[in-house]
């Protein structure tokens, strides 16, 4: 056991509690830094089987660890950094010194930095696709503001993501109902007799 390794699970257990830096502008709910991750992780997954990337175990720890020097500098909005400059790098650093996880900041959080390898662009497509689907279920919910994003989400799709296949989510993800996957598949469609 290295001496911090409980220190930096409960560390990152406060990614809970921490509000994404956008919730200042969507005046929202919205998902919190560990929940981001999480389907982060999913999505890198399926996007690693759409693009034909093989080692999908390095993409999943990849997107486990994207985020996490967030527990020491918070998420900040596309507005705020404009003005602050969050020193990750050193945050990650001290985060993970002196837990048996230190390789993954040394090696894997480097690599996702440097976006050099396809695993690295998947993962930070799924990183910025993450937000196209929270921006869906925020126009469900009636925000408005998803609208006045458009544009800019579309250039993020035209300049930002780095695979065909992040590409074409994008797409499906526009055209997508946020509420499909339980309408049709509630007790009246699923059960026959329900209701009698």
């Amino acid at each position: 056991m290295h001496d911090r390794d409980i220190e930096f699970l409960f560390e990152i257990g406060t990614l809970r509690n921490m509000d994404r830096g956008w919730k200042q502008h969507l005046a929202m709910n919205c998902a919190s830094d560990l929940e981001h991750s999480f389907r982060v992780a999913l999505l890198a997954l399926m996007l690693a089987r759409r693009e034909g990337a093989k080692d999908e175990e390095k993409i999943l720890k990849m997107a486990l660890v994207h985020d996490l020097a967030e527990a020491r500098v918070s998420d900040h909005s596309y507005m705020q950094k404009v003005y602050v400059q969050a020193d990750e790098a050193r945050a990650a650093e001290d985060l993970f010194r002196g837990t048996m996880l230190d390789d993954l900041r040394s090696k894997i959080l480097h690599e996702f930095e440097e976006r050099q390898t396809i695993e690295a662009k998947i993962v930070k497509d799924a990183d910025n696709l993450d937000i196209d689907l929270e921006l869906k279920e925020l126009e469900e919910a009636g925000s408005k503001l998803p609208a006045k994003w458009a544009e800019t989400r579309r250039k993020v799709r035209e300049e930002k993501l780095y695979t065909a296949s992040a590409k074409a989510f994008w797409d499906e993800i526009q055209g997508a109902d946020p509420a499909a996957w339980h309408l049709f598949s509630n007790k009246w469609y699923k059960v026959p007799h329900a209701g009698k």
